[in-house]
């Protein structure tokens, strides 16, 4: 039996902060993690490559507002930070 992924333990790492704002990342994580894997077919970070992230953040977030929209580039830059990627994200 295969397990799913485990962004929490993905993530150990590289959260910081308070309580709340490590379950929010968690949280946009999973997000995250949900629309490339039904997108683009790559359930792990592990599998991702910068245009998936651009796509979530151009287009899946687009009617989304300027605040959470900021929120989830916080999310991805420490999903970056653990890949150990220098990937840029503008909004």
């Amino acid at each position: 039996m295969s397990k799913g992924f485990d962004m929490k333990v993905f993530l150990a790492g590289v959260l910081t902060g308070s309580h709340a704002a490590r379950q929010r990342h968690l949280r946009q994580a999973r997000v995250i993690q949900i629309a490339i894997a039904e997108r683009w077919q790559r359930k792990t970070p592990w599998g991702w490559k910068r245009k998936h992230l651009d796509w979530f953040l151009q287009h899946h977030l687009e009617r989304r507002s300027e605040s959470t929209r900021y929120h989830y580039l916080l999310t991805l830059r420490l999903i970056t930070k653990r890949l150990a990627k220098s990937w840029l994200f503008d909004l």
